[in-house]
């Protein structure tokens, strides 16, 4: 949530919101910045009016849901994050397969003891 809040504030101050000032406004407020959702969130907002759709968002009760950039910028993060844990799930895949690798080398020498 703090990248959209970042979002906002470079929008109400009327910074550009790319990479390099989101990341600063991030960095700034204490955030470990995720390179993968600054680009995944940036990439979300490149075509959208964010003081529309603030202005769509307020006149649009919270319960429907509301529409605009918000969810936009949600959706994008979410799937920042579902692309991290694939990729921290394939680095955790390739660690396991090179910890089996390790125990059939180290395994070998036990045949000899035992005979």
């Amino acid at each position: 949530m703090e990248y959209v809040y970042a979002a906002l504030i470079l929008n109400e101050s009327g910074e550009e919101i790319n990479e390099d000032n989101l990341t600063g406004v991030l960095e700034a407020a204490g955030v470990d910045v995720e390179e993968s959702r600054v680009k995944a969130l940036v990439a979300a907002l490149e075509d959208v009016d964010i003081d529309e759709a603030v202005e769509e968002a307020a006149a649009v009760p919270a319960a429907t849901g509301g529409g605009g950039a918000a969810p936009a910028a949600e959706e994008a993060e979410e799937e920042a994050e579902a692309e991290e844990e694939e990729a921290e799930e394939e680095a955790a895949e390739e660690e396991e397969a090179g910890d089996d690798d390790d125990e059939e080398a180290s395994g070998e020498g036990l045949g000899e003891l035992f005979g």
